[in-house]
């Protein structure tokens, strides 16, 4: 949009409370939903736009429920299905004839789906569109946690319009453990370290030297990006890239700046992009 939407929700709420007033705004009529639309649709009014949004916020915080068995903070499920929402609202069109809410739904989970790809593995294990199909309802078509068989593949094939193997190979994907290269072993016995098995590919000395001054220089160049920030958007960028703890939620952020969590995502790509052009590629 235009112009920022700024969502009457204080910050520094928590999730539950900021569930709870999203849920006491009552949703639109018919009426007053084509009235605050077409008020957005034609003549830019940011404040119909704001309504649009503030009356369907109860919207993402139902859908964003059903991807949390992914592991990923609520808080930002919430948040990304807010910036699809809001650019659902921007392309609504009042004479299409179907109401916003069914309108939204597709843009709301676009954005979640992108998030919950992006976050929930290092490896990706959805890229191109079968897969991603395939990531979102593969566990919600299968009926036992067993391996499936040739048959219930071909089931599953048929009604997502896949192949045999994009379901099988995806089931494998979705059913290993990340497994750490390096374990920690506590009770004193020999343990199996798949790092002592990898081959080296850097053994020559000028290789070495090489990646050596490459981190240095990255390095360098990430201290540099971080000292040309402002003091608000370096801690924002350490609380969320940089820590070895638990990353800070967007909404954690917003309530310790006392701004909305859209504030701090929008500061955080800012300085994200001025970083990149610092830092030596």
């Amino acid at each position: 949009m235009s112009q920022t939407i700024a969502l009457p929700i204080p910050a520094a709420y928590s999730l539950d409370s900021y569930i709870q007033t999203v849920n006491r705004y009552p949703m639109l009529s018919l009426e007053d939903e084509q009235r605050l639309a077409r008020a957005w649709h034609d003549k830019q009014d940011v404040d119909a736009a704001r309504q649009l949004v503030v009356s369907h916020l109860r919207v993402v915080v139902s859908v964003a429920r059903h991807y949390l068995g992914y592991g990923l903070p609520h808080a930002d499920l919430i948040q990304e299905g807010n910036v699809g929402l809001m650019k659902a609202v921007k392309r609504f069109d009042p004479d299409r004839g179907v109401r916003l809410v069914s309108f939204a739904l597709h843009w709301i989970r676009a954005e979640i789906h992108e998030y919950v790809l992006k976050n929930w593995r290092l490896v990706k294990v959805a890229t191109t569109k079968p897969q991603r199909k395939l990531f979102f309802n593969l566990r919600s078509l299968k009926h036992s946690l067993k391996a499936l068989t040739t048959h219930e593949a071909d089931a599953m094939a048929r009604e997502l319009n896949v192949s045999r193997k994009d379901v099988l190979e995806m089931e494998t994907r979705l059913s290993g453990h990340d497994v750490s290269i390096d374990p920690m072993v506590d009770d004193g016995e020999e343990g199996y370290n798949p790092l002592a098995h990898l081959a080296s590919p850097d053994e020559n000395p000028a290789q070495l030297l090489e990646r050596e001054q490459t981190e240095r220089l990255r390095h360098s160049g990430l201290a540099t990006a971080l000292e040309n920030l402002d003091e608000r958007s370096r801690r924002i960028i350490e609380a969320r890239w940089l820590t070895e703890g638990a990353a800070a939620t967007l909404h954690e952020l917003a309530a310790e700046y006392g701004v909305s969590a859209e504030r701090i995502r929008q500061i955080e790509a800012r300085a994200l992009q001025k970083m990149r052009a610092t830092i030596p590629a």
